[in-house]
């Protein structure tokens, strides 16, 4: 069985500003998670999404801005830690316990890409229905290379191709899927981008809405408003301290 996106989690230098920023933006609803501090969870509905934190000290050390960061589903966080390193990943923080949550390890692909590995605690929760506002409705990840990415992330986690898309100059966008369930593509990084990296988009209801409000709360578009195949209308963004996010929906 193929390895899936779990949780999200945010890095940031202003966690109130943030909450308030994405709370507006995707329509969340924040809650304090009283086994962190401080760690803010954000929920769709009655479910849970996203965490926001601030930058650890740790992290800040080796250079970590504020960002965006998925966990994959391990059946073995530690097993499948060191399956990483193995195949040419980096660990940056070796497997630990969160209590009454799971066991996480901080890892990269090895062109450099970060994600976290997670083996959860508790009761598994049935997938959200596809496109359901505030849920993560595509994942992409920008490589060095994305054949051997692709490679990489197969061998891992079971993920398999799905249809390829010419971009002209800009390449090859790969779809992946796990277990048939489309979960996003990849592709080569533009020069723009400074080094391999994973970008999640959020399902709102409406596009032009969503990034009138991005700006309002003091973020920027970056590139967008873009139809994509299938109809769906997507926009890459920053938000104000500095990180990648995109949105994703069925309509302007």
């Amino acid at each position: 069985m193929a390895s899936k996106f779990v949780w999200y989690e945010l890095m940031t230098t202003d966690l109130e500003a943030a909450k308030t920023f994405y709370s507006s933006v995707v329509g969340w609803r924040a809650e304090d998670f009283p086994a962190a501090s401080p760690y803010v969870v954000m929920n769709a509905g009655d479910r849970g999404v996203a965490g926001l934190m601030t930058i650890p000290e740790e992290a800040k050390t080796m250079g970590a801005g504020p960002s965006w960061l998925g966990y994959i589903y391990a059946p073995d966080t530690d097993a499948a830690t060191r399956s990483v390193q193995g195949a040419g990943g980096k660990v940056y923080r070796e497997p630990v316990d969160i209590p009454d949550v799971g066991r996480f390890s901080v890892v990269t692909d090895p062109q450099g890409a970060t994600f976290m590995l997670m083996t959860p605690r508790g009761p598994e929760q049935a997938p959200a229905a596809p496109n359901t506002a505030g849920h993560v409705g595509w994942h992409e990840l920008y490589a060095a290379d994305w054949e051997k990415a692709f490679d990489f992330y197969s061998s891992q986690f079971g993920w398999t191709k799905d249809q390829a898309m010419d971009m002209g100059p800009m390449g090859t966008y790969q779809l992946f899927a796990a277990d048939g369930e489309m979960l996003g593509g990849m592709m080569n990084k533009p020069p723009a981008v400074p080094m391999p990296m994973w970008i999640f988009y959020f399902n709102v209801d409406a596009l032009d809405g969503a990034m009138e409000r991005v700006k309002a709360g003091g973020g920027q578009v970056m590139h967008g408003p873009v139809e994509v195949p299938g109809g769906s209308w997507i926009a890459q963004c920053m938000d104000p301290q500095g990180a990648m996010f995109a949105l994703v929906a069925p309509k302007r």
